[in-house]
């Protein structure tokens, strides 16, 4: 299965909330969420409501699209997390923070998760002074994760550099003189402000 190319807009529209998707452009009066917030489609407004098996699938479609991973790999996440100690929900919702894409995004380093898969793929970070080029990779406790110096000279990296992230979450801390970010600890639920009912997912792979 081939990744989504389309319309991002469109998957905001679709789940009913804003998934920022387009980094800075959706806390602006630009995103398409802003003016039409209602499903894509000639039919939207008249849709049926929805069976408690529809409810369950779009919070996972949901949860899916914001860290942006596809079908199979979440499959994987949900099983992992089944055979880890504590609540299935939490533990699923904590190793996708923990995906190197998605730490790269909370530290700041790029507008959004796509961008920081994208920059990931492209060689810019390293993890303890090792190349790290796969979005999915875990982080651990006491990872150190760098933007590398032949990339430091960046537009978007010297900016961070001189202007600081004000929003890394507290299980991250951020280095902005050397362009560094360390795991101080494995996320929380509590630490992860995004609306998700894990619950529903759980129920969802039950089933």
């Amino acid at each position: 299965m081939a990744r989504y190319t389309g319309s991002v807009c469109r998957l905001c529209r679709r789940e009913g909330a804003k998934l920022f998707l387009k980094g800075d452009r959706c806390y602006s009066q630009k995103c398409a969420f802003n003016k039409r917030p209602v499903p894509p489609g000639m039919h939207a407004q008249s849709r049926r409501k929805q069976s408690e098996y529809g409810i369950q699938l779009r919070e996972k479609q949901k949860t899916r699209r914001i860290y942006g991973v596809l079908e199979s790999q979440f499959r994987k996440y949900f099983e992992m997390a089944e055979r880890m100690k504590g609540v299935t929900g939490e533990n699923m919702l904590s190793l996708l923070e923990r995906r190197l894409d998605n730490v790269v995004y909370r530290l700041g380093f790029a507008d959004s998760r796509a961008q920081a898969r994208q920059w990931v793929m492209h060689g810019h970070f390293t993890i303890n002074g090792k190349k790290a080029d796969i979005p999915s990779q875990l982080v651990e406790v006491d990872d150190v994760i760098s933007i590398k110096d032949a990339s430091k000279d960046m537009e978007n990296f010297k900016a961070l550099r001189e202007n600081g992230s004000t929003s890394v979450p507290k299980w991250l801390d951020l280095d902005n003189a050397n362009l560094a970010g360390k795991v101080l600890s494995l996320p929380q639920r509590e630490d992860i402000d995004i609306t998700i009912a894990e619950h529903l997912i759980v129920e969802f792979y039950s089933r």
